[in-house]
């Protein structure tokens, strides 16, 4: 399966993954240093998502289609790929996180101003 999932939005259907998210995903990759990736399974609220992580712990999540599409997006530009349910998020993450919130930012995380 790819990066997208083709299909209409219905009320009480779980939204998937768009081009604009897989384009996010990828300029973020593109104009940070030091990105890794953090797989995070569907839930009963959520499709499968990535949140990518920054060298300095800036962060953005998005949706992808399944797993698959997740480890092709890594590969292809050679970032690693954890498993967040496993490994849990960097310490970074949160300290930007913190900093933001302490400097008048977005109190809700992410670089992209998308709710965590």
């Amino acid at each position: 399966m790819g990066l997208l999932r083709r299909g209409r939005n219905r009320p009480g259907t779980l939204r998937a993954a768009t081009s604009g998210d897989v384009d996010h995903l990828r300029e973020f990759i593109r104009s940070r240093q030091g990105v890794e990736a953090y797989l995070e399974p569907r839930t009963a609220v959520t499709d499968t998502t990535v949140v990518l992580v920054a060298a300095d712990g800036e962060w953005t999540r998005r949706r992808v289609s399944d797993t698959h599409a997740a480890e092709s997006l890594a590969k292809k530009h050679a970032i690693p790929l954890y498993d967040a349910v496993k490994v849990g998020y960097p310490q970074r993450m949160r300290d930007w996180t913190a900093r933001r919130k302490e400097s008048g930012g977005r109190s809700f995380g992410g670089s992209d101003g998308v709710p965590s």
